[in-house]
């Protein structure tokens, strides 16, 4: 993050205090927006678990491309507000885009990776393998 020169100690005053403002940090911050995730590993299966609050299922894609989980998502939003004559009075729009790519550890059976939306939150589930469920010890021989 950017330090807050207005509030430093410096010896030196800043030339960067008004380019530096309070609010310069937010605007990045808001600029980039990545979801947060959870990754959780059970006997079965793991789960990815994406934060995306506003955005619809229909707004994301998710795929598997040479044991690469990728998934993305793209919204556009406009509001228009127009008088009687059809004259713009007010006309906004925003757009947001993320990208996300995870590879997939060994034993995932990609043929049932599913998902579901609920409350803002994506639920992946990458199930293992039947051979990777179980937990096998293996002893190596030292040559």
């Amino acid at each position: 993050m950017v330090p807050n020169l207005r509030k430093s100690n410096s010896f030196f005053p800043s030339v960067f205090s008004d380019f530096w403002r309070d609010d310069f940090p937010v605007f990045f911050e808001n600029s980039a927006r990545i979801p947060a995730i959870n990754v959780v590993e059970n006997k079965k299966e793991f789960r990815i678990e994406l934060a995306a609050p506003g955005l619809e299922k229909d707004d994301f894609k998710i795929k598997v491309n040479h044991n690469i989980l990728e998934i993305s998502a793209e919204k556009t939003i406009k509001n228009e507000e127009k008088d009687k004559e059809d004259k713009f009075l007010r006309r906004e729009f925003s757009y947001t885009s993320f990208s996300r790519s995870f590879t997939l550890p060994e034993g995932i059976d990609t043929g049932k990776i599913d998902a579901k939306q609920k409350d803002g939150v994506i639920e992946i589930s990458l199930p293992k393998k039947e051979e990777a469920k179980e937990n096998k010890v293996k002893e190596i021989k030292i040559k």
